[in-house]
Formats: C-alpha cells, sequence, structure tokens
C-alpha cells in the first residue's frame, strides 16, 4: 500500500451510525416518493513520506500542476492505495462484490497537501480540483458501450469468456499482484485465441500470431507464479502480452466481430 488511507461518511443518516438494529419490516411507499439520501464516502490518500516543510509541498504542487503525467501518476497511486484496500476486504470477508474502483467514479478528485490534522478530517491547505480526462472518454465512446450493454442485456450478444479473464488481469496487474496477472492471463490468452479463431475480425492477424507466439512463455510465466512472485522481466512479458490480447479486443469492437 502506497498510504494511509482515511474513510469518512458524509452525510450519513444517525440510524447508520448507532449500533446495528433489528431488521426492520419493508413498508408501503407513495406513488413518486423520491428515495432516501444516501451518504458519500469520503476517501484520503495520506502518502507515509512527509513533506520537509511548506515550501517543498508548494513547490511538489506547482510541478504536479504543470505536468499532466506527474499528476496522473499521483492520482494512479491514490487509486492504487483504495484498491488495495478493497482487495483486501474482499479477501479478509470472502466477499466477491467487492469491486475495484477508478479515477473515473470519483464525484471530485483533488490532490493537495494539509497538516497532519487537516488531512485526517479530509480536509487540506492547499489542493486542485482534477476535471475529468476527455481522452478516455473518446476511446471509450469508439467502443460504443451503451449499444453493447443493450445487447447483451438484451440476449442478442454474448460476452466472450476471454474479456472476463483479461479484464481480471489487467485489474491485478495494474494493483501490483503479478502472480494473480500471470494465472489470469494465461487462461484469457487460451480464452481469445480459441475464441476468435473462426471470427477474428479485420486486420488481426499479426497480432494474433504474436499472441501465439507469446502463449508458451506466459504459461511458463504462470508455471512459476504457482510458488512465487514473477520477476520484473516476467511482469513485462506479461504487461506486453496483455496489451496486445487487449488491442484484438478494441479493434474486434470497433471494426467488427460476432461475439
Amino acid at each position: 500500500m502506497a498510504g494511509v488511507l482515511v474513510v469518512q461518511a458524509l452525510g450519513a443518516p444517525a440510524a447508520a451510525r448507532g449500533r446495528p438494529r433489528r431488521r426492520r419490516r419493508p413498508r408501503p411507499v407513495e406513488p413518486g416518493a423520491d428515495p432516501a439520501p444516501v451518504p458519500i464516502t469520503r476517501l484520503t490518500v495520506i502518502p507515509t513520506e512527509a513533506f520537509a516543510d511548506r515550501a517543498a509541498a508548494e513547490l511538489w504542487l506547482r510541478e504536479v500542476e504543470r505536468d499532466d503525467d506527474a499528476l496522473d501518476e499521483a492520482v494512479a497511486r491514490a487509486v492504487g492505495t483504495v484498491n488495495s484496500a478493497l482487495h483486501a476486504q474482499a479477501i479478509a470477508t470472502q466477499d466477491p462484490s467487492l469491486s475495484q474502483v477508478s479515477r473515473a467514479a470519483a464525484l471530485a478528485l483533488r490532490v493537495g497537501f494539509g497538516s497532519g490534522e487537516e488531512l485526517a478530517d479530509g480536509r487540506w491547505s492547499r489542493a486542485l480540483e482534477i476535471p475529468p480526462r476527455r481522452e478516455r472518454r473518446r476511446r471509450t465512446e469508439a467502443l460504443r458501450p451503451a449499444e453493447r450493454v443493450a445487447a447483451v442485456l438484451g440476449g442478442r450478444e454474448r460476452p466472450d469468456a476471454c474479456e472476463t479473464l483479461l479484464l481480471r488481469a489487467r485489474a491485478d496487474l495494474d494493483a501490483g499482484r503479478g502472480r494473480e496477472a500471470a494465472l489470469q492471463l494465461r487462461a484469457g490468452l487460451a480464452a481469445l485465441l480459441a475464441e476468435l479463431a473462426d471470427d477474428p475480425g479485420p486486420d488481426q492477424e499479426e497480432d494474433l500470431a504474436a499472441l501465439a507466439d507469446r502463449r508458451a512463455e506466459v504459461g511458463r510465466i504462470a508455471e512459476r507464479a504457482l510458488t512465487g512472485e514473477p520477476d520484473d522481466d516476467q511482469l513485462g512479458e506479461i504487461a506486453a502480452a496483455l496489451r496486445i490480447a487487449e488491442r484484438v479486443l478494441r479493434r474486434r469492437r470497433i471494426l467488427g466481430g460476432t461475439s
């Protein structure tokens, strides 16, 4: 974990903050009644290394404001800390419904600095409000997700198994879970090559051939991952193979192909 995570519920009803009550019975609801307000969770990620003084913190924030890559890196570290906590919670409670989050899920996203007391209370001395990432939205729009959601829910299309497996591999790799990523990728590549064999979509030959060539090495890495963490070279191989597989799926969705 890259920092300390402070979790606060804002606007929680008084009953939710008190001791648990007996299960309440359902009650009638008037037509058109608005739903009850729900709390908002505020997550504050505090790095483990403090700034030397306020001048150093001010300098860092000015540099982050000018450098999009540095800003993205700071956000990614914070999101990684949150997802590490969620993953630990899911493992501890054996609850598969706990999902990971992305920066796009935040109602508001800020990067800044403050005193220990301020940060522990979700406040800050100075901070930047971060706008949504437009380039990511354009790429997502090219995949026409709303159309596909409707097709899947309507029973007109069935997602391939490789899509789920590769999503899990990406989540594990981005979260630093190298062993899990290797094992998921091995299964995901096998499924992708089998499921796209008869209908790969246009312009996929080169990437599919590259994946077929990499499959054996990914399998060896996954086998070794059963007893230990992959090294840097092996993680690089996992990342490269996963990028190609994701490109194949994106191209198939954008240019055409059935599932």
